[in-house]
């Protein structure tokens, strides 16, 4: 298993998103974001902690923090159907996909939404079509529930996994 270290979002993090938000690594997501979007969102993610509505992360291969930045790993509250949890969600650049790092920052978000002790689920939400994406669920140790419409971004349907993990359970 492949070791990851997250660390939390910060100002300096801008280039990764803008890396993130090319069309190839978009492509399930609706495709990239406009210079003002990935502005706002970058705001976010380094406004989150604190809030106690989430974090968002980079996620580097290894143990420690000077390895390359493989990525990022983030959790967020929302609201899904009719209850309060947390989903997750990540982004891998290709040049370090494949090499289990999306699986064991899965793992290591999870451990850090269980020990917030805030909601019981965690839930992630792949498009139907992102076969890479369903089963980083599948090997995090999700639970695929159903398949669902989901709105995003804002003003656009697609088809997505509900994947759920229990947080209450442990391992």
């Amino acid at each position: 298993m492949q070791d990851v270290t997250l660390e939390p979002w910060a100002e300096g993090d801008l280039g990764l998103l803008r890396l993130i938000n090319s069309p190839e690594m978009t492509e399930h997501l609706g495709g990239p974001e406009t210079e003002e979007q990935l502005l706002a969102r970058h705001r976010r993610y380094v406004d989150l902690p604190g809030t106690g509505r989430g974090r968002m992360f980079t996620v580097r291969p290894g143990t420690g923090p000077d390895g390359p930045v493989a990525g990022s790993i983030g959790y967020w509250e929302t609201v899904w159907r009719g209850e309060k949890v947390y989903e997750t969600g990540w982004s891998v650049l290709p040049a370090f996909q494949g090499r289990g790092i999306a699986v064991a920052a899965a793992r290591a978000v999870t451990g850090a939404v269980r020990a917030e002790g805030r909601h019981r689920e965690l839930h992630a939400f792949p498009s139907v079509g992102n076969p890479a994406s369903n089963a980083i669920c599948r090997r995090a140790g999700f639970t695929l529930l159903d398949e669902c419409g989901f709105e995003y971004p804002k003003g656009t349907f697609m088809r997505c996994n509900d994947w759920f993990l229990d947080l209450t359970a442990q391992g």
